[in-house]
């Protein structure tokens, strides 16, 4: 079920898939959606909130998986990729696909005034705390961040406050 608030601006070009399976996708106030953004309804029946004022940029996909909540003010650059799903692989016996996807690791959360930068990947379980950069190029996986910092490379690293 697509809840688009009446302010969001969706370009023409964005592909927002509707469940088939119940998940809601929630569009809050002013949130901008650029060209070329798929939101998929993959990997889960996670609820995906977009909260107010968020911008996503040009190519960045969004799997709703075992959900994702993205909190008001934030700002999605070009090219990421939010996945909260897991394929399950343990049993060497059966083809990856055969295994479908393994359990939940909590989705993802995105508190408010958060940048993601360019080609940034967060994956499940992961947890971006209020006021929160996190650099071009990074990977982000279930691990504890503090708030107002800003992180970037592979591995995630620390590398200062925000003033």
């Amino acid at each position: 079920m697509l809840l688009i608030s009446k302010t969001a601006r969706i370009s023409p070009l964005a592909d927002i898939e509707d469940s088939v399976r119940g998940s809601k996708l929630f569009i809050g106030e002013g949130v901008m959606i650029d060209a070329f953004v798929k939101i998929k309804v993959a990997g889960g029946v996670g609820d995906l909130k977009i909260g107010s004022n968020t911008f996503i940029n040009s190519g960045t996909v969004i799997y709703t998986g075992n959900g994702i909540t993205i909190g008001e003010d934030v700002l999605i650059a070009a090219n990421c990729t939010l996945a909260p799903t897991n394929h399950e692989f343990r049993a060497r016996e059966r083809k990856i696909i055969e295994q479908r996807f393994a359990a939940s690791r909590g989705g993802i959360v995105i508190g408010n005034d958060v940048w993601i930068g360019v080609q940034s990947v967060i994956l499940d379980g992961a947890v971006i705390p209020d006021g929160v950069v996190i650099g071009a190029c990074s990977l982000v996986r279930p691990q504890e961040l503090e708030p107002y910092t800003v992180y970037g490379g592979n591995p995630l690293r620390r590398l200062g406050q925000r003033e």
